[in-house]
């Protein structure tokens, strides 16, 4: 019989479908952070994350989109695989672009197979709970690969939400988001991410969620959170949204770091003498005298 060697530490185990559902029914919170290239998996891997999602938020906070429509398939797809090479235990989801899955089931189940065998992801994300989402949702979890819905702010539709605000402050729009979520839940997402929606709508809905329901500006009562690496770094201009918590200032540090350097260089501190090579002196006499000759 084969042995099988358990880490002395269980949570760096892979986390799988089977260990968010395990957590799920013990009421244990799930982290979630974004991440878009090999340095910020990294970040995120040894800080011990449960899930991470290489979002299309990637499009304003590595591209420098003015939104996220504008990012395509194929540098969506850049991002996902140089995140895929920095983890190593967490659950990877990658964000389906705006415009790869809308037009048909079989082009939603297509870029969901590229995301799957080509980035290594997991599990690929969808937005939107109406009619077109649900049944695009349902033909990729159809076609066997996991999927994660998106209510309450969309990003990708923002424009027709009426901009970056929050979804479902009257009766009429929660009721909307709550059947969003559970049309999601009945085509087979494992998962819903609720954006910037009352505290009180989402812990009105949680009891009817049987799927994984990851909270982004969506109060407590999630069973999980999500925040955008950028932010909650401080790797940005701003304080962003208002449910935004920011946990250190980095993008302070590397101009900081930066304008250090700089200053060394022209005042001529940088390099100094530790940051040169050596080369004997016979063979640098050999060399000028090869140089005169």
């Amino acid at each position: 019989m084969r042995s099988i060697t358990v880490p002395a530490d269980a949570s760096r185990l892979p986390v799988t479908l089977p260990r968010i559902a395990e957590k799920k029914r013990l009421g244990e919170p799930l982290v979630m952070v974004t991440a878009y290239d090999y340095p910020s998996a990294l970040a995120v891997d040894k800080a011990g994350v449960d899930l991470v999602l290489v979002g299309d938020s990637g499009a304003m906070t590595v591209l420098g989109y003015p939104s996220t429509v504008a990012v395509t398939l194929d540098e969506l797809m850049v991002l996902a695989k140089a995140v895929r090479r920095g983890l190593t235990t967490p659950f990877m989801v990658a964000d389906l672009p705006f415009g790869s899955y809308e037009v048909s089931d079989a082009q939603a189940v297509e870029t969901a197979f590229r995301f799957v065998k080509e980035a290594g992801a997991d599990a690929v994300k969808l937005e939107g709970g109406g009619e077109v989402s649900v049944a695009r949702a349902r033909a990729i979890v159809q076609a066997g690969i996991p999927v994660m819905g998106h209510v309450g702010l969309t990003p990708q539709t923002s424009t027709a939400l009426g901009g970056y605000r929050a979804q479902g402050r009257t009766a009429e729009a929660a009721t909307e988001v709550a059947r969003q979520a559970l049309a999601l839940q009945e085509a087979g997402c494992f998962s819903v991410v609720f954006e910037a929606i009352p505290s009180a709508v989402a812990e009105t809905v949680m009891p009817k969620m049987d799927a994984l329901v990851i909270g982004i500006g969506a109060g407590p009562s999630t069973d999980g959170q999500v925040l955008v690496f950028h932010d909650l770094l401080g790797i940005r201009e701003g304080r962003g949204a208002r449910f935004v918590q920011r946990y250190a200032d980095i993008l302070d540090e590397m101009v900081s770091g930066v304008a250090a350097y700089a200053d060394d260089v022209r005042t001529k501190r940088y390099p100094g003498p530790d940051h040169g090579y050596s080369i004997p002196d016979e063979e640098l006499a050999a060399f000028k005298a090869s140089l005169s000759s």
